[in-house]
């Protein structure tokens, strides 16, 4: 009996330790965020940029290596979201400053603080949403800061290496990030593709297209990256307007 209870009441008592391996590639997000914000600093934006993109691939395999490994706690989890402020919140925002936007002044920080919050108040609510089981996986409220991040780097990304750093240009990327961050606190739906079965066949065309991306990523890294983020941004507010018309047309029928 003595045995057993203390059993229970072991079992009851919080873990003091935490699982190393998917905090390890969660630290590496936290990393290559980090460095981010050193490079844009130093000026050296394509560096910034690519350790921003680095950082999504850290991010995108920490979650699922605790998931396989069974090794998820509530402590990967926060320390997940705090890595993400800084990797997809504060490098992204630091990185369109640092490139374009302090030359606008008063309005340029702002942008880049207005982004910085909108990433903070969106993992909040993601949080949040995750404790709830009546929330749907299949669609994310909101576009998720990981490709919001990616967005808006690729873009920045693409217009330094064409060399277009001006006033317009500058004040498009403070509307760009003003826009950016305003659809990750918005309520438009984003396919989370939670719901895709990666271990069943696909067919022949996904496959293709997969090895299309890949190629595409290889020859000309800027320009397919923003590409992809970008229509992945756009995806939710065309699925928005998509709804709403389909709605009126029901309506009127």
């Amino acid at each position: 009996m003595k045995k057993s209870h203390e059993l229970a009441e072991s079992e009851q008592q919080p873990s003091k330790g935490f699982y190393v391996l998917p905090n390890l590639f969660t630290t590496a997000g936290l990393f290559f965020g980090f460095y981010s914000i050193v490079a844009s600093v130093k000026g050296l934006y394509e560096y910034a940029a690519v350790a921003i993109f680095i950082a999504m691939i850290a991010d995108s395999l920490d979650g699922r290596v605790a998931r396989l490994t069974h090794t998820t706690s509530p402590f990967g989890a926060e320390y997940d979201s705090l890595s993400d402020v800084i990797a997809f919140g504060v490098a992204p925002a630091l990185f369109v400053y640092s490139w374009g936007l302090h030359h606008l002044g008063k309005l340029g920080w702002l942008a880049a603080f207005f982004y910085v919050a909108a990433t903070a108040l969106r993992l909040a609510r993601f949080n949040i949403q995750g404790m709830k089981s009546e929330v749907s996986k299949r669609y994310f409220q909101g576009l998720n800061c990981t490709a919001a991040a990616g967005c808006l780097a690729g873009f920045i990304w693409v217009l330094e290496i064409y060399g277009c750093n001006g006033h317009f240009t500058n004040i498009l990327a403070g509307v760009v990030t003003v826009l950016i961050a305003t659809l990750m606190v918005s309520n438009v739906r984003y396919r989370s593709f939670k719901d895709s079965d990666f271990k069943n066949k696909v067919s022949f065309l996904v496959i293709l297209i997969v090895v299309i991306l890949f190629v595409g990523v290889a020859l000309s890294p800027p320009e397919v990256l923003f590409g992809i983020f970008f229509t992945y941004a756009v995806s939710g507010p065309m699925m928005a307007v998509a709804d709403l018309w389909k709605h009126k047309k029901d309506t009127h029928e």
